[in-house]
Formats: C-alpha cells, structure tokens, sequence
C-alpha cells in the first residue's frame, strides 16, 4: 500500500531512540498517523513542529498497519507563529479540534479551512473571526452543523440576531424578543451583513460563547469531555488581541469557499 498526499502537522510522539509516530492531517486522506524513522534528528525536527506543512509518502504492507511516513518539509510556519502566543494556543487547539475527526476518514473541506486559518492566526485583526468560523465548520462535518440563513420561527432571513440553542436556528430579532434571555447572540460578523466594522471584543466573545455551547452540547459532553484548557487560553488571547488592535480594519474575509459544503 502506498499513496502520497499534503498535510498539517498535529504532532508527534517520540518512538524508540530515534523516531517518532507522526500525527497528520492530510487533505486526501484525513487524520492519519505513521512511523517516522530518524525523526528526532536535528534535520527533521524543525519540520515535524505542529501547524508546518509537508509533503508526504505513506507505505505499509496493509491499510490496516501504521504504516511509515517519508517527509519533506513545505510550508514552515511554525517558527513564526510560536512567536505569537495566540497562535500558539491557537494551534494547540486546532490540532484537538482535528483530533476529534475520526482517523483516517477525509475531509478536504476543513482541510483547506485549517490552511487558510493557520496562514493568518497570528494577525489579530484576522484570527479570532476566522478560528469561530472554523469552528462553525467543524461542527458542520461533525454532523451538527447551524443554520444560520433563516429565521426559524417566520423564515424571514432579515434581522436575524439570536441562535436557538435548542435548534441550532437563526432567530430574528423581532420573533425572538419575547425569549432574548434564553438565545444565544449572533455575532454579526456571522450574519453575511456587507460594510460592518471589525467584530469587537464583545462579538468574538460571544462568537466563541456561540460555538462553545454547541460543541460543549453535541461534541465534548457526549463523550465525557470538558472544553479543552488550550481553548479557553486562545479564547482569551483572542479577547485581548481584540481589545488591542485598530478598529478601522473590516471584517475579516470568510474562509475559502472550497471548505465550504452545501447541506440540507
């Protein structure tokens, strides 16, 4: 069995004196582990850092097995985002959130997501909009997606400024007066809406209070999880990144729109 294929490195364990069991995410062929000899070496440790991009060949004798991984560094970021403390719990939590795909299945979508994302996490002015989209796209593969297009109550798809969290359903401002205390807020930044200025603190905090709810409902809580600590750190690195930066930049651009599937 062999096959080649890019990928986002997730991390890596230390095997025997000199190898390492290597943890991917790779475009084609999903979240895939693999046996990397010598790399614990000065030459190939640089490149197997979480958040790096590489070029890989995958062999084994059987789908089944391990299998070893040949690696060639391609896109070296990690250097650059370490210096950034958001980045770096932003990376420690990307890599959880991939970890919660199951091995080996693809998904090429949030693949290309992840790419776009890791590129900018280190930008203030961009990360935080794009790490809740992000997660709005992972609870979509996860099979838990939100509408987000559509009033739930008059299908009116103007003024939509709450999410049910029971439905998961937009809900606009004037249907969804009477129970304001029991909605999430949507950020507007999330809305489609043209022309917004940048999302404040107060929108990114209650972007990730929007995405929090739902993994911590359908995704953490089932399988006996709690939100992981590396978030709750992004999460305030973001807050503070926010609070701090100029606030005549726009909106942040949407992820790429080949990450982006269509759902029922």
């Amino acid at each position: 069995m062999q096959w080649s294929d890019q990928g986002i490195v997730l991390g890596a364990r230390a095997h025997g004196e000199s190898s390492v069991i290597l943890e991917l995410m790779t475009r084609e062929h999903g979240r895939h582990l693999g046996l990397v000899h010598g790399g614990r070496s000065r030459r190939m440790a640089p490149v197997l850092q979480p958040g790096n991009g590489v070029a890989v060949t995958w062999r084994a004798r059987l789908d089944e097995h391990i299998g070893h991984f040949a690696v060639e560094a391609d896109t070296l970021r990690s250097a650059r985002l370490l210096g950034s403390p958001m980045a770096l719990y932003g990376i420690g939590t990307l890599a959880l959130h991939l970890r919660l795909l199951p091995e080996r299945d693809p998904h090429p979508g949030l693949y290309a997501a992840a790419l776009f994302l890791l590129d900018h996490l280190d930008e203030a002015a961009l990360a935080p909009a794009l790490f809740i989209r992000f997660e709005l796209m992972l609870l979509a593969e996860l099979g838990y997606g939100l509408d987000l297009s559509t009033c739930a109550a008059t299908g009116r798809t103007e003024d939509l400024v709450y999410v049910s969290p029971r439905s998961g359903r937009a809900v606009s401002r004037e249907a969804g007066a009477p129970y304001r205390d029991r909605l999430l807020p949507l950020p507007g930044f999330l809305r489609g809406e043209a022309e917004l200025p940048h999302p404040d603190e107060a929108e990114i905090a209650a972007g990730f209070r929007l995405t929090g709810f739902f993994l911590e409902s359908h995704v953490w809580g089932p399988q006996g999880r709690t939100a992981p600590d590396e978030r709750a750190r992004f999460v305030a690195q973001a807050a503070s990144a926010t609070r701090n930066k100029p606030g005549s930049a726009m909106v942040p651009p949407d992820l790429p729109a080949d990450s982006v599937r269509d759902r029922a």
